[in-house]
């Protein structure tokens, strides 16, 4: 058996070997080091040690480590070299070679809560994690909901360019403006690879009661009638337009509208309510309508009659099944859909640069990873890309125009800043106090982003790099380090396109990574995407998503999605994270006094 000694001296050996090896990365790293922000010298450095120390298996030294009662450095992350050095010295006395011993300052720590506080803005309520909410498109004209998000506990009001125009954004900012302690957070769009478009169907509506499970109406579906000049009728899904005015005033409470359903079927309609712009419909039994729909009701011995106006051309889709190909194309012409009995079908592609550098035998997946296949052909002179589709849900899945599509073993070589990107920017230095920059894949992404900033005099303007693709989860060491030239720097871990790109199984490894490296770096971290999503949507979270928040106090920041129920939501992830950070801080398990096994009396 092997004696304390001897295990110690092994460890010693160890360590000291592994503080060379972090000496040696700090000098490889000059270049790098000497152009961050004076504010993340140290940073910087504790960055470069950490990702040296991740180099080395120190499984077997940390097990002999815990065998001795000693640190197995098991949370390094906020000041790598004193660790080693601290665990070093007492090794020392254990083999009797006493020098003094060595503190883990808490400096670490400290800084990164000072980066927080500079890029996020100081806690309202003075806890650690902040909460940032993507205001939905009314914002721009309902301030009083950005005011019941502040209220309700939202620190940083997110507004997502890749939605709505100047104007909107300019007014969701500056209702924001009016909450006493919130920012602004502005998402660029950035160089996101979508589907192109399908040709819309006819014009055609269709309106169905709610029904249970054995089919009978359970409550009717209600429809406005509105003019033809109302310019929100034909555009809503809930309006029919109408091409008498008149006929719409004539309308009465109580009165039934015949209507000529496009199969050749009446379906009688019942006025539940009339206002000065048309009357609201009661549908109890599923109707098909046309433009030109015959309306009629009867008025005395004659009939009132009227006809549906134009009616929006409908949104199509083509059906896949495991086995078919998809064969993307370099246009963005609408295609029509693909026969029922198709096997091959076509569409568009966002981004030429896709068919340069895609490869035979690459992954690609479609609508937040549906769905999915292998290249099997790449045409580059006629601009198309096949795809055999193996991931496919049993039933089949609809390819919908605009879904994203995701090439996680692609080496995209795409801008950082898109021409949109740089139009949106004109707005973003003028509204925000953070830029959130998508698919931000290296290094030079993060310098060209920075550059941009500095042509347009705002340098001081936060900068937030979202990291969503399975290139830059690789890249994140350079990408952190080209982004500390920058005073105010946050990282997004988007996990939505993330969780595709590196596959689902691997997203809680990587997360996790991705929080020890920032937290290396100390650098804020914003967790993001579907955090209570059911709660926001339908006012109730599942068990997972409750766990799932749970998890994001150990990030300085938290996102929320917009949904009917946000307010809620905002708060319920507040009442969260405040209980969590009782229990645990970063990768530190935190002991409070528990009561909840205040009873227990064994025997």
């Amino acid at each position: 058996m092997v004696d304390d000694a001897t295990i110690a001296l092994r460890c010693r050996d160890a360590l000291a070997e592994l503080r060379t090896a972090l000496a040696s990365a700090q000098q490889a790293a000059g270049p790098a080091l000497a152009a961050v922000h004076p504010t993340h010298v140290a940073s910087a450095v504790n960055l470069v040690h950490y990702v040296e120390l991740r180099r080395h298996d120190l499984r077997a030294v940390q097990h002999d480590l815990s065998s001795l009662g000693v640190s197995s450095l098991s949370h390094p992350e906020q000041s790598v070299s004193e660790s080693i050095d601290a665990v070093i010295a007492v090794l020392d006395h254990l083999v009797d070679r006493p020098g003094p011993l060595h503190r883990v300052s808490r400096t670490g720590s400290g800084t990164l809560a000072a980066h927080a506080d500079r890029l996020l803005g100081p806690r309202r309520d003075g806890g650690r994690t902040r909460v940032m909410v993507t205001l939905p498109s009314d914002a721009a004209t309902r301030p009083e909901l950005v005011r019941e998000l502040a209220d309700a506990g939202m620190d940083i009001a997110r507004i997502n360019c890749a939605h709505d125009d100047p104007p909107a954004w300019a007014a969701m900012a500056g209702a924001a403006r009016q909450c006493d302690g919130v920012l602004v957070a502005m998402d660029l769009a950035g160089p996101k690879v979508r589907t192109g478009p399908i040709e819309p169907g006819p014009p055609a509506m269709k309106i169905s009661p709610r029904r249970d499970v054995r089919g009978t109406v359970v409550s009717p579906a209600y429809l406005r009638l509105a003019s033809i000049d109302d310019g929100n009728a034909a555009s809503s899904e809930r309006a029919v337009p109408v091409d008498d005015r008149g006929w719409l005033r004539r309308r009465a409470v109580g009165d039934v509208v015949v209507v000529a359903d496009a199969r050749g079927v009446d379906r009688r309609w019942h006025v539940v309510d009339v206002d000065e712009g048309g009357c609201i419909v009661a549908v109890h039994k599923t109707t098909y309508l046309a433009p030109g729909a015959h309306l009629r009701t009867a008025v005395g011995e004659h009939d009132d009659a009227a006809h549906v106006g134009d009616l929006p051309r409908r949104a199509q889709s083509i059906r896949v099944l495991a086995g078919h190909r998809v064969v993307l194309v370099n246009s963005m012409e609408p295609v029509p859909p693909s026969p029922d009995d198709a096997d091959v079908h076509r569409i568009g592609c966002s981004l030429p640069e896709v068919f340069r550098d895609c490869q035979v035998g690459q992954r690609v997946w479609f609508d937040d990873g549906k769905f999915g296949g292998v290249v099997e052909r790449v045409d580059r002179a006629a601009g198309e890309l096949a795809v055999r589709l193996h991931q496919v849900p049993p039933g089949g899945a609809k390819l919908h125009a605009g879904k994203g599509i995701n090439l996680p073993d692609t080496d995209l070589r795409l801008p950082a800043l898109t021409a949109a990107d740089c139009e949106a920017l004109q707005s973003v230095v003028r509204l925000a106090d953070i830029v959130n920059a998508s698919f931000v894949r290296s290094a030079d992404d993060v310098r060209q982003l920075l550059s941009a900033l500095e042509a347009l005099d705002a340098a001081n303007l936060g900068v937030v790099v979202k990291i969503e693709t399975a290139e830059g989860f690789r890249h994140l060491p350079e990408i952190l380090l080209a982004g500390m030239r920058h005073e105010r720097l946050g990282v997004m871990i988007a996990r939505g396109d993330l969780a595709v790109e590196v596959g689902f199984e691997r997203l809680a490894e990587v997360q996790e990574e991705m929080l020890w490296l920032c937290e290396a770096a100390r650098v804020p971290v914003i967790w993001a995407t579907e955090v209570l999503d059911s709660m926001a949507r339908t006012g109730r979270p599942s068990r997972a998503e409750v766990t799932d928040a749970a998890r994001a106090h150990r990030a300085e920041c938290v996102m929320l999605n917009k949904g009917p129920h946000i307010t809620d939501a905002v708060r319920a992830v507040q009442e969260i994270v405040q209980r969590m950070h009782q229990h645990q801080g970063k990768k530190h398990h935190l002991l409070r006094r528990l009561r909840a096994w205040d009873d227990f009396a064994p025997g």
